[in-house]
């Protein structure tokens, strides 16, 4: 298999991934629960590995348009998720800091996610487990590399 099968079996398993990870999620699975969307989920993901960020670092980090954070940004100010505060290292930017509220709802998605992939992975050897997450970081990592975009770990 060379590198260009690989890239399509894997653009394949990665879809069917996602739509699996789409259906159980905690939103799906809890109808009137209160369940991050999967843009909330993410950034408030990176606000926690990271610590405050500017709408310009949002961009630089996810490299998308500055109106998509300013949008998203205004949802989670509004939801109580996030505070603005004075950047701590002197700058006149304004950055994000998520809240305790924030803090809690990520920590009760994320654990409900962790479960379902226990379940999934309960059967798995310790071995065959760590070099499916080895693999996995790995991938992650080299994708980083090649759009200078690492995620903080």
């Amino acid at each position: 298999m060379d590198a260009r099968q690989a890239g399509s079996r894997i653009e394949r398993e990665l879809l069917i991934l996602t739509r699996h990870l789409e259906l159980t999620s905690p939103r799906r699975t809890h109808s009137g629960n209160d369940a991050l969307d999967r843009s909330a989920y993410v950034l408030l993901s990176r606000l926690e590995a990271q610590g405050p960020m500017s709408v310009p670092d949002l961009v630089d980090a996810f490299g998308l348009a500055p109106s998509t954070f300013t949008r998203q940004t205004a949802a989670l100010l509004r939801d109580g998720l996030v505070e603005r505060t004075l950047d701590p290292n002197g700058s006149i930017a304004r950055k994000f800091r998520i809240t305790d509220e924030g803090r809690r709802r990520l920590r009760a998605d994320r654990d409900a996610i962790v479960a379902g992939l226990s379940d999934v992975l309960g059967d798995w050897p310790a071995e065959r487990l760590r070099r499916f997450v080895a693999d996995l970081q790995q991938f992650n990592t080299d994708i980083e590399r090649r759009t200078g975009r690492p995620w903080p770990r």
